[in-house]
Formats: C-alpha cells, structure tokens, sequence
C-alpha cells in the first residue's frame, strides 16, 4: 500500500487521497475488506475530528462527568443567538 501512496498523485483538496491509492491496488493485486458496523468518523475533516473527540471523550468513564461540566459551562458563557433575532 505504501508503495502505491508513494507514487500517487494528489487528488481532491490536492492531498494524497487513500481511496485513489486503493483503486490502483485493486488493479494489481487481490484486495480483501471488512464489513464495518458502528459509527465512522471523517477525522481528516474539522468538524469530523472534532465530533470524534467529543464522543469518545463523552464515552469514557473517566472524562465524561468532567468534560460534561465543561461543555455546560462554555454553552452556559454562549450568547443565545435566538433571543437577538439572529
């Protein structure tokens, strides 16, 4: 796989996009895959990785009372745009 990201050329944005790496190795070689069942996160994209970030930290046992009181004090600092008309 390596070698076929290596030699790839950038795609969409101008990165280096996986999924085109993939299709190249398809074309030489046998591939094989895994039927995913659960939630995936874009964490190449802004608001993907910080989706991911804040589940899992809400899924820890250890974070989620402490980040909760954290997400409820910064929403509780918001302006409430709805009141403004806004």
């Amino acid at each position: 796989m390596f070698d076929f990201l290596e030699k790839q050329e950038p795609g969409a944005g101008g990165e280096i996009q996986l999924t085109d790496a993939l299709r190249s190795l398809a074309g030489r070689r046998p591939m094989y895959a895994y039927v995913f069942e659960g939630r995936r996160y874009d964490v190449g994209d802004r608001l993907g990785f910080l989706q991911a970030t804040v589940e899992f930290a809400l899924k820890r046992e250890d974070l989620r009372e402490p980040f909760l009181q954290y997400l409820e004090g910064l929403l509780g600092q918001m302006p409430d745009d709805r009141e403004r008309g806004a």
